[in-house]
């Protein structure tokens, strides 16, 4: 029970951190950093997450290094899941009206909940 109620508490934690991070706290210049290396953008975005990731990983009582290398984690995963979505967005010229736009989206956001279902693994295994 007490597990259960742990990786509960984790998820949500995650979810909260997404929506903020996300959808709350993304102005123009880091919209416009994602999906190029030389843009600092992305970076402090995938930053916001990771940093964001810390509370619920410190729910699972897990040592201070795995929580280290899964924040790193979902900085690199985060980066790099936004940096692709940003490529092909771009290059596929969908907007908000198409069904390609919100496939993308889907995606995007699928696998970043992927990943946060492997980090509560991680953390609590």
């Amino acid at each position: 029970m007490e597990m259960a109620i742990t990786t509960v508490a984790m998820l949500a934690c995650l979810q909260l951190k997404h929506f903020v991070v996300d959808y709350v706290l993304q102005p123009a210049w880091i919209l416009r950093g994602k999906g190029n290396f030389r843009m600092i953008g992305g970076y402090v975005h995938a930053g916001g997450h990771a940093l964001g990731t810390v509370p619920a990983l410190m729910l699972a009582s897990a040592g201070m290094t795995r929580v280290a290398i899964l924040v790193l984690a979902e900085f690199l995963a985060h980066y790099l899941i936004d940096y692709g979505k940003a490529l092909l967005s771009r290059h596929s010229g969908a907007d908000a009206t198409t069904r390609a736009y919100w496939a993308m989206h889907g995606a995007d956001q699928l696998m970043h909940q992927l990943t946060y279902a492997a980090l509560i693994l991680a953390a609590l295994v």
